[in-house]
């Protein structure tokens, strides 16, 4: 994996994307910015990392022909390569917090933002952006908000961390294939927060619910379970998980 080791910059995965406009990029480049000033997060959210104690970056995947239809492969993917990178690290508690956030002991501690090109029915490329919180230990009264550092108690080598996350990826990324979408979703389910455990649930106008999750679907929908037993599909922008 190739390294692209910046100072600062608004957006890794803006930067990767004029990038690869500009001039041939390899496969699984990786831009790390020690600070971001305009991280990015799921739903147009923002992601904020304390300069030179976090890390932030993007990772470019390139494809012959990978089907759309498996989209939501490519985020459980990642999300599980990085859970396993931070188990090395002793991390506890871990989940995957759907969609694609890692929590430990409830707590989110890393983000990822998956921006894909497409031909036709096809995904020609993935900018992955990442952003794990490291030795960042104040949060302006975030909620529910932690980092490696405040888990475990002692400051982490980042680019140590980055390394270990990166050959996480490499060695998922290079055997992503349709053909394990079950093998992988099953994983996916093992470590899926709050799985069959009784959950409030938001809508965007801000009326709350409660309900079970019971899975996760193809496409990346999530199977909630609501009362007498009605169960609904709901994608990212349709509902919000609470802690």
């Amino acid at each position: 994996m190739e390294i692209i080791k910046l100072n600062a910059t608004n957006s890794t995965n803006t930067y990767l994307k004029n990038l690869i406009k500009e001039k041939p990029i390899a496969d699984l480049s990786c831009v790390w910015a020690l600070s971001q000033t305009q991280g990015r997060g799921q739903q147009g959210a923002t992601w904020i990392a304390e300069p030179y104690k976090n890390l932030t970056f993007s990772v470019l995947k390139k494809f012959d022909a990978f089907p759309s239809e498996y989209h939501f492969l490519l985020n459980m993917e990642v999300s599980l390569a990085i859970f396993r990178a931070l188990k090395k690290l002793y991390i506890p508690d871990l989940a995957v917090k759907w969609a694609n956030d890692i929590l430990s002991s409830k707590k989110k501690i890393c983000g990822i933002l998956i921006e894909n090109t497409l031909s036709k029915e096809y995904i020609t490329s993935s900018v992955i952006g990442i952003g794990l919180n490291v030795n960042q230990l104040f949060f302006n009264d975030l909620p529910n908000v932690s980092s490696l550092q405040k888990i475990m108690g002692h400051p982490f080598d980042l680019e140590e961390v980055l390394l270990l996350i990166g050959h996480e990826l490499e060695a998922t990324l290079t055997n992503l294939s349709p053909t394990r979408f079950d093998t992988v979703l099953e994983e996916y389910h093992t470590h899926l927060f709050r799985k069959d455990k009784p959950s409030t649930f938001e809508y965007p106008n801000g009326q709350r619910f409660m309900g079970y999750i019971r899975g996760v679907s193809h496409n990346g929908q999530l199977q909630v379970e609501q009362e007498d037993a009605l169960m609904s599909w709901f994608s990212l922008k349709e509902v919000k998980l609470l802690y």
